[in-house]
Order: structure tokens, then C-alpha cells, then sequence
């Protein structure tokens, strides 16, 4: 917060963005990368995101520097926000959610392995994979409160050679990691025309995906209308499609826009989103914003009455709410049972109501549950990412 109360955004992957991040919503997304000296550091782009001042005589990609340079710069090492108390009390005991996007190096970076490199780019991710579990053992983060994810052909095969015991799943359509922004959505939409949604689902599941990671351009036009074959919606039969295509499959959806939000996450798909401000409490979509529906979950009547609830008012029904609406780790049995059935019937997931009792009897909610992320903590900041006098 700024000295008149007013919440600056921190840049994004920081300290205080991620901080922000966790604690106002179910979780938290960020993305990490192998530094030269085989550590993990928080960084989303190929390149050091620094002011071209601040990189002359300097490599260009963000595998070439060490952890201790990128740190120096201003950059988060993976422990380091691991150690952050902050952080480890609300993703390892308090149910909260920690998506990690693995980041492959440029081909022609030193451990990038060429354009053609498949057996080292299968072993580069298999390897982040590795090191992240190890830390993330060491450090008590349940095993239901974490998932891996790239951009990466063969996720399948690097999660077989990173024999590790964590969720996992592939992004898709594939994003290669080179190119600029356009050239990449270039490459990425034949795979998106010939992936309508239901083909999507089976795709991951053939994989073997925990979950399913799905972009927006799904659920808004024109972008709908591009996959050949039956279209999905938020509405009507598109989400009764959605429904039955997806059997219960936890579906996180970015990135999520303020005037889509609540249609998601009543669809029962998790959001990730770019929008942390505090102060966005009323959504462009006329209902109240819930921001933590996975670890601090509303039944449906408690829904019904945000949905119905005029702006002049809403504060004060948010507040109620969250103060009189036990979380997930502090509901008894019969409130979990109630919300678990609610679920299971609202969105037809194919798991049985006591089997997800059992499984579920911690502070971690359901698996399929729809959450909000924070992604790359309070949201996606311009570039660079840390500018000449920021430090943390």
C-alpha cells in the first residue's frame, strides 16, 4: 500500500507481489528457470527483464547469469520465497495453491541444447522438475498444493524422467521459447484451429494431466468460434458442453479478465488473473467479487446472494461473508459434505462424495475446486520488469 492507502502494483515474480498474491487469493502462479550455477530463480522472460543500461557487457539470457547476479539485480530465488514465512504458512498450511510454469531457455542460450535438441530440452525440464520438488519437500509444501507446467512438447515424457510425485500437465497449444509475440501466435494457432475443447480434454488426459490449463481465447469471440468443432461458452449449452467435456477435470483458464470472472468460476473452472488491486470489489459484470472460492469456499445460497446483491451494498455483504464463512480447513464435516455435494452435482465431477472427504480432510480443498491465481503474483507488469531504481 502507498502512504494514502491506495495499492501500488509490486512488478511482477516479486517478493511482495507474490506476497500480495497469496494471501488475497487461493493461490499463487509464477515461473521459474535454471541459472547458470544450476539454481532456481523467478523469472518469466528469456531475456534479463533490466533496463538496457543496466545489461551492457552483460549476457543476454537469464540461464547465462547466476543466482547471486540475478539476485543482486533485484530477481527472487525460488528458496528464498519459499523461506519468506509469509509465503510458507499459506501454501504449506493454509490450502493455498502454487502453479509453476516452468520456463525452457532460448535454443541458442548455453543450456538451451539448439533447435533440435529434444533429449536436452526433455532433460532441462525434467531437471527444474527435480529441483523444485526437492526444495519443496524439504520445506513440508503438500503434495496436493503444488502443480508443474510448461510450454513443452514433451511434458509426458520429462515428468516420466523426473519421476517425481507432484501434479503436472502440458500447455497447450505449444509456445516455442523463441521468437517474439506475434511470430509465436503465428506458430501456436494451427494447433489451437485443430483443438476445439473437448479435443483439448482428451488430449490431456491421454497424457496423463492432472489438470487441464486452458487459454481465455476458449471462452470470449471471436476466438471461440476458431477450433473446428463444437464450440464451449460460460452460458447455455456451450457450458453445458464445457460441463460434460471436461468430467469433473480441475480447468485453470488464462488469463482472466475482471468481466468474465464470476461466469468462470460459477462454471467451475479456476482463474488466473492479472487483477490483484484490493480495491476491486464490484466486478464489470455487475456481481460482487469472492476472491478466495477454493479456501474459503460459499455454498450455493451464500452465491445466490452475492449475485443479488446491488453495488451500494456489497461491501457490506463481502464483509459478512468473509467474516461468518468458515475456510476450507476450518469447516466441519457436514459443511464439507454439503459444498462437495453442491460441486459434484453443480459440475458433474466423477468422484465420489466420500472418497473426496477422505482425500480432502486437510486445509488443501478438493483438487477440481475452482480457485483464483494470482498470476505471476498480483498480476503482469510492463517491461523491463525492474526498472533503474527499483530494489526489493
Amino acid at each position: 500500500m502507498s502512504g494514502d492507502g491506495t495499492w501500488t502494483q509490486a512488478p511482477e515474480n516479486t517478493l511482495e507481489s507474490l506476497r500480495h498474491a497469496i494471501q488475497q487469493f487461493d493461490g499463487i502462479e509464477f515461473d521459474i528457470r535454471i541459472t547458470a550455477d544450476n539454481q532456481l530463480v523467478i523469472h518469466h522472460d528469456r531475456d534479463v527483464s533490466l533496463p538496457p543500461s543496466r545489461l551492457e557487457g552483460k549476457p543476454t539470457w537469464a540461464e547465462e547469469w547466476t543466482l547471486d547476479e540475478l539476485k543482486e539485480a533485484g530477481f527472487l530465488g525460488f528458496e528464498e520465497m519459499l523461506d519468506d514465512p509469509i509465503i510458507s504458512e499459506h501454501w504449506a498450511t493454509r490450502g493455498k495453491m502454487g502453479c509453476i510454469e516452468i520456463k525452457r531457455p532460448h535454443p541458442t542460450a548455453s543450456s538451451g541444447g539448439g533447435y533440435r535438441g529434444k533429449k536436452h530440452h526433455i532433460a532441462h525440464v525434467a531437471r527444474a522438475m527435480q529441483m523444485a520438488e526437492v526444495i519443496l519437500d524439504e520445506r513440508d509444501i503438500p503434495l496436493k498444493n503444488t502443480v508443474f507446467y510448461a510450454f513443452h512438447k514433451h511434458m509426458p515424457a520429462s515428468a516420466a524422467q523426473a519421476a517425481g510425485r507432484r501434479p503436472w500437465a502440458a500447455l497447450i497449444p505449444y509456445i516455442p521459447p523463441f521468437g517474439n509475440r506475434t511470430t509465436q501466435r503465428i506458430q501456436a494457432l494451427p494447433q489451437y484451429i485443430s483443438m476445439p475443447f473437448k479435443r483439448l480434454v482428451r488430449r490431456h488426459q491421454k497424457e496423463g494431466s492432472s489438470m487441464l490449463p486452458c487459454a481465455i481465447e476458449y471462452f470470449q469471440s471471436p476466438t471461440s468460434w476458431l477450433p473446428i468443432g463444437r464450440k464451449v461458452s460460460l452460458e447455455g449449452k456451450g457450458l453445458q458442453r464445457l460441463t460434460a467435456s471436461r468430467h469433473g477435470m480441475p480447468t485453470y483458464v488464462w488469463p482472466t479478465r475482471p468481466g468474465i470472472e464470476h461466469a468462470l468460476l460459477r462454471a467451475g473452472l479456476t482463474a488466473l488473473t492479472d487483477y490483484a488491486d484490493p480495491a476491486l470489489t464490484w466486478l464489470p459484470s455487475n456481481q460482487a467479487r469472492w476472491h478466495q472460492p477454493a479456501t474459503q469456499p460459499l455454498d450455493e445460497e451464500q452465491w445466490r446472494a452475492l449475485e443479488k446483491c446491488e453495488q451500494e451494498n456489497h461491501i457490506s455483504v463481502v464483509k459478512e461473508f468473509k467474516h461468518s464463512t468458515p475456510t476450507w480447513s476450518e469447516a466441519d464435516s457436514s459443511r464439507r459434505r454439503e459444498l462437495i455435494e453442491g460441486w459434484r452435482k453443480r459440475w458433474k465431477w466423477t468422484e465420489s462424495t466420500e472418497h473426496l472427504l477422505e482425500t480432502y480432510s486437510d486445509a488443501t480443498p478438493p483438487w477440481p475446486a475452482p480457485r483464483m491465481i494470482g498470476h505471476r503474483g498480483s498480476g503482469k507488469t510492463s517491461r523491463p520488469v525492474l526498472g533503474q531504481t527499483h530494489s526489493i
